[in-house]
């Protein structure tokens, strides 16, 4: 584990990215606050999914339609 200020990260993001892929990278900004930079192994299946302007109206105006039950 490693532990490291975040202007220690700002400045070598690439160094702890790729340390965190093996070890667990603790970060301390200022006094009070501590964060936990690991790697993700398992993510969502629908994690990489994103939607178009488009297919989100299309879903805005169904759930309205369905609220008002004009369809």
């Amino acid at each position: 584990m490693k532990i490291i200020s975040s202007a220690e990260l700002r400045n070598n993001m690439k160094k702890y990215l790729d340390t965190a892929r093996t070890e667990t990278v603790v970060i301390q900004r200022g006094k009070n606050e501590t964060f936990v930079l690991t790697k993700q192994e398992d993510l969502p299946e629908d994690f990489y999914r994103g939607i178009t302007k488009n297919e989100l109206m299309k879903g805005i105006e169904q759930d309205l339609k369905k609220i008002y039950h004009k369809e």
